[in-house]
């Protein structure tokens, strides 16, 4: 607290430059008070307050003319920094599902980063489950894992690479999580008696949520951030979403309007016989959600090719949405054009005039973007990589694994060219099912430069995967096994190795008499949701001059997230490691394996954590970028200049 006799000219400045002042006055006069008032009201940031206490002194009766008079020594001007206020860029979606609202809302963090501004973000999904972890990959993509062991929405995960921050689990809202809150509550009797309601209890709940997660910094950094970009999941209209868009009306009214942002994304689709951009699927979104009490700020309207005028002026006249306002986010060469189609159409000037932060925000920087987008547009060489898995059949299964891949292969001036493999397709029983399907396959693998095995839950597919990891370990094939993918290295080479015929996951037989990999003692066999071991766990390496330890930059340790309920049996390591199969990495008993290389192999790593939900473009993870540098002849090379 800097407290000294100052003059209110001073006061003035401070609070033009959004600090706030207390002032001690004894009977500060009225039309003092009403001065301040004005001036306070005045100020861009509202972020502060101005107090009036009394004090005790016989030097009370002071003469303010002007705000450039000087207040003697019995009063004290204190000048405090408070609390500021938070500010709310919400993105809903409207029309059909599916549109690119994760993409959108993260792009819009990008730009706003780039104006100098601290962003977090939120994203709230009206599904009744407390969280992803027990959703079928296929149904809802992948499940993405923090640092804390949370186990949330693939859009955390864009978040999280777009503006390179670390969430928490309760940055993900669900309605399971809201409802189960307010039940806690009523069981503990908080509410007194009072019949608990979606509104106010619900939605205060929500709202509660909202404003005590953004508080949270996620960047590294002690204070909480600027501006809090909140994507809502599904679509305008959607049942289960309704308490959700109530409470956000009413945070939006509560705040004010320079505090809350709304951008709603909208289809604008061409019909094949007319060849004309169609607004009505638009106009009927929009008035739906005014209808609800939320009026959008500016429309984010998604496109195969970019808007004419036309179509801008005629949605704007009937959506109520400036011109300027409108953006047009049409398909791009890949999704890091998406912030710089923003920025070009000057969406961070609408932001930011609707927040009021034209006066201290900064014209945004991205040239590193822009050279990073353009330089991949520019790109001709590619690496083909066998993905060989359970969910291929949905490229969201395993989207930070496709995104690692193309962090990794960028940073090796590379396209990659994922060559999607069902691992059942491999299978010696579809070679008579379905031969020609089990000859393309086993003809696409053998025509790839690496194989990469992920995670995946249940027995389906095992076969097949064991079949990748021993044709890539006899032809010194470069092999990264993710997760599951460690442990079927583990298992192939428990049989084709040590002899071990029937070794198996006690996952895929229970009885098998080879169990190598085995449950992890402190999971729970009957309930699946938050039991496994997750999160961030730190893995200690044995060996330093192992590939990964020189690839991690040879630290003795790093910190992975897991996401996984069995492990490689510890009674097995010895007989494994005496045969070539080295465990170079495990955790701080020694006894829990993290990380296996084959010994004569120019690549043949397995992790049993998930290096995928770390990568950052520009920032590629340490194992995928290995993988790549083997797949194109340049490890050693680069094992050398580490």
């Amino acid at each position: 607290m800097l407290s000294s006799g100052i003059g209110l000219s001073k006061g003035v400045q401070l609070l033009q430059n959004g600090i706030g002042v207390t002032l001690p006055i004894p009977l500060l006069n009225f039309s003092v008070s009403q001065r301040l008032s004005s001036l306070w009201n005045s100020t861009q940031l509202r972020q502060f307050v101005v107090e009036e206490k009394a004090v005790r002194g016989d030097g009370f009766r002071k003469k303010i003319d002007t705000y450039a008079q000087m207040i003697t020594t019995d009063a004290q001007m204190s000048v405090a920094t408070t609390k500021k206020q938070m500010k709310y860029v919400l993105v809903t979606g409207g029309v059909v599902s599916g549109l690119g609202k994760g993409v959108t809302a993260s792009s819009i963090g990008v730009v706003l980063k780039a104006c100098g501004l601290r962003v977090t973000s939120i994203k709230i999904d009206p599904y009744l489950n407390t969280d992803a972890g027990t959703m079928s990959p296929f149904e809802h993509g992948e499940v993405f894992v923090l640092d804390d062991g949370g186990e949330v929405d693939l859009d955390l995960g864009n978040y999280e690479r777009f503006l390179d921050i670390r969430l928490t689990k309760d940055n993900n809202i669900t309605t399971g999580k809201i409802y189960q809150s307010v039940i806690d509550k009523e069981r503990r009797g908080d509410y007194l008696g009072k019949t608990v309601q979606v509104v106010p209890h619900i939605t205060d709940a929500i709202k509660n949520w909202i404003e005590s997660v953004s508080s949270i910094p996620v960047d590294g950094k002690d204070q909480p951030a600027d501006v809090c970009v909140i994507e809502l999941g599904g679509t305008v209209g959607d049942i289960e979403s309704m308490p959700f868009i109530e409470a956000l009306r009413q945070l939006s009214f509560s705040l004010g309007k320079e505090n809350f942002c709304l951008i709603h994304v909208s289809l604008v689709p061409v019909l094949g016989v007319v060849g004309e951009q169609k607004t009505k699927p638009t106009q009927h979104s929009v008035r739906e959600l005014r209808a609800l009490g939320l009026t959008p700020d500016l429309l984010a309207c998604r496109s195969d090719q970019p808007l004419i005028e036309g179509t801008k002026e005629k949605l704007s006249q009937f959506c109520h949405v400036p011109v300027s306002n409108i953006l047009n986010i049409h398909d791009v060469p890949n999704i890091w054009h998406v912030p710089l189609i923003l920025r070009n159409q000057n969406a961070h000037k609408a932001i930011l005039k609707q927040l009021n932060y034209l006066s201290i925000a900064s014209a945004p920087d991205l040239q590193n973007w822009t050279q990073m987008a353009e330089s991949y547009d520019n790109l001709t060489n590619y690496v083909k990589i066998a993905m060989v898995g359970k969910y291929t059949g949905l490229m969201d299964s395993y989207l930070s694994v496709v995104k690692a891949l193309l962090h990794a292969c960028v940073a090796c001036s590379l396209k990659p060219s994922v060559q999607w493999i069902a691992a059942s397709d491999l299978e010696e029983e579809n070679a008579r099912l379905a031969p020609q399907v089990h000859d393309d396959a086993w003809e696409t693998l053998r025509s790839c430069s690496c194989v990469l095995v992920p995670g995946g839950f249940g027995d389906r597919g095992v076969p097949g995967m064991i079949l990748a990891a021993k044709y890539a370990r006899e032809n010194n094939i470069p092999y990264l096994g993710i997760c599951l993918g460690m442990q079927i290295s583990v298992i192939e080479f428990s049989r084709y190795v040590l002899g071990m015929e029937r070794a198996n996951s006690e996952e895929f037989d229970p009885l098998t008499p080879f169990p190598v990999v085995i449950f992890m003692p402190e999971g729970s066999r009957t309930h699946m949701g938050s039991t496994m071991r997750l999160g961030s766990r730190r893995t200690f390496f044995k060996d330093s001059t192992c590939i990964s330890s020189k690839l991690y930059g040879n630290s003795a340790f790093v910190d992975e997230r897991h996401r996984h309920r069995y492990e490689v049996n510890p009674v097995i390591v010895g007989q494994l490691e005496a045969a070539g199969l080295n465990f170079v990495g495990s955790d701080e008993s020694g006894k829990r394996m993290e990380i296996l290389e084959l010994a004569g192999h120019p690549y043949y790593i397995g992790v049993q954590f998930h290096p995928e939900f770390k990568s950052r473009p520009g920032k590629p993870t340490a194992v995928f970028l290995g993988l790549i540098l083997a797949a194109t002849g340049q490890l050693q090379a680069h094992l050398k200049e580490l």
